[in-house]
């Protein structure tokens, strides 16, 4: 009895302790993105005060009018609303086709292929950067919005992500289509992908909130203001001696929101996605 006791004792003791834990790290986690709205509905003289204000003592909401009297707002946001949609839209289809190729069709050197494509995750994105620009601009496609969008189509993290998932399928399946007719696209488009909602929602918004946040390559592609995406211009608010940090957490908050709201919808299937991938070689 006495142990049946202590064990409930230690059950209880170590549940507070994950419990503490936990919203230890929850506040950690939260408090830049509460520090980031309330900056944002300081006065000057809020933002800059002694001891530091979490809550604004005078709300205003200026910060937010001149941003979008300073910031060629709407079409920023349209920008990044095209690319981040296009990337992810053309991502999901022929990352979802490669990955579908690797895990079921069989052709010589495809081991050696994704093994390839795999190593190259290991080199870092800065040192493509100047070779792909060159290929752009001879191509003639620097400061549009399909030289922004090839360039982020193909992922090898997403060919990977479907390829583990498309393992788990029975060939049963497949080979009950082949014999029911079916093409192989037919095969992909009626019976991969509906199987594949889980990783492709996953992928889907991964893709789109690594798209919406990105902020180097297209400050190297986009060379006119007015191509510009939510991100750089964020940064070109900043001046060059001072920076208004009132105006660059409004529009930090602004450019947040819409990937805030993409995750909170869709979070269950990025836990069902992660869940569901299988990682068998």
């Amino acid at each position: 009895m006495k142990k049946s006791k202590d064990y409930i004792i230690e059950y209880k003791v170590k549940k507070y302790l994950v419990y503490t834990l936990l919203i230890a790290g929850l506040i950690v986690t939260l408090a830049p993105f509460f520090w980031m709205i309330s900056t944002s509905l300081k006065t000057r003289a809020g933002i800059f005060s002694m001891p530091p204000q979490w809550i604004p003592a005078e709300p205003t909401f200026s910060h937010y009018i001149r941003l979008l009297d300073q910031m060629n707002f709407f079409r920023n946001f349209f920008n990044s609303t095209v690319v981040a949609l296009a990337v992810t839209g053309f991502g999901l289809f022929f990352n979802s086709l490669a990955g579908y190729a690797f895990a079921k069709f069989r052709f010589p050197g495809r081991n050696r292929i994704f093994a390839i494509l795999i190593l190259s995750l290991m080199v870092p994105g800065q040192v493509t950067m100047m070779p792909v620009f060159l290929i752009l601009r001879s191509m003639g496609l620097i400061n549009t919005y399909i030289g922004l969008i090839i360039t982020g189509t193909i992922s090898v993290f997403g060919i990977f992500l479907v390829r583990q998932f498309v393992q788990t399928i029975p060939n049963d399946l497949i080979e009950a289509a082949r014999i029911d007719g079916c093409s192989e696209f037919g095969i992909y488009w009626k019976v991969i992908l509906p199987l594949c909602k889980p990783v492709l929602a996953t992928l889907g918004i991964f893709t789109f909130m690594t798209s919406w946040n990105e902020f180097l390559w297209p400050l190297i592609v986009m060379i006119r203001e007015e191509m510009y995406t939510l991100p750089v211009a964020l940064a070109a608010l900043e001046g060059q001696h001072a920076t208004d940090y009132g105006l660059v957490m409004a529009g930090a908050v602004v450019v947040v929101i819409p990937v805030l709201i993409v995750f909170l919808v869709a979070q269950k299937y990025i836990i069902e996605g992660i869940s569901t991938t299988g990682l068998k070689g």
